[in-house]
């Protein structure tokens, strides 16, 4: 049986069609947001255009966060992401949106921090994310 171009492309070690990244794309928030660098400056782009891109930037800093081996780092890493989206007097258009009782416990253990310092506030805007900014953005031109 002969092999196809198609299956020669697919099966093997050319890079795949960038176009097959974006059909994914609308499987779910999680393949969008997987799909380094394209699919996270696509649903940013989208974001900001919303005027939410606060969430993705948050969200982020907390995936690169997690990534973290030493205190020191950890510390100046924790206070960053507070100042930029969490704390009450964070800038305007970077803070996030998250319940009193989450920002609390932030703001109480930010002193000394633990890499799931975030853990809650990002679920909180990843269910945003999904929940709110995701179909719209499958119906948006950046995705169309």
């Amino acid at each position: 049986m002969p092999i196809s171009i198609y299956s020669i492309h697919t099966f093997c070690c050319f890079p795949k069609d960038p176009l097959d990244d974006v059909e994914v794309w609308s499987e779910s928030v999680d393949k969008v947001l997987g799909c380094k660098p394209a699919g996270q400056i696509a649903f940013r782009e989208f974001l900001k255009s919303e005027y939410s891109e606060e969430n993705i930037l948050f969200w982020l800093a907390c995936e690169d966060y997690k990534k973290i081996k030493t205190v020191p780092e950890m510390i100046s890493s924790a206070n960053r992401i507070y100042s930029e989206f969490v704390h009450p007097e964070a800038p305007r258009q970077f803070q996030i949106n998250i319940d009193c009782t989450t920002r609390e416990n932030i703001t109480k253990n930010i002193s000394q921090p633990t890499l799931t310092s975030f853990d809650t506030a990002q679920k909180l805007v990843y269910s945003l994310m999904a929940r709110d900014c995701y179909p719209r953005f499958l119906k948006s031109d950046i995705y169309q």
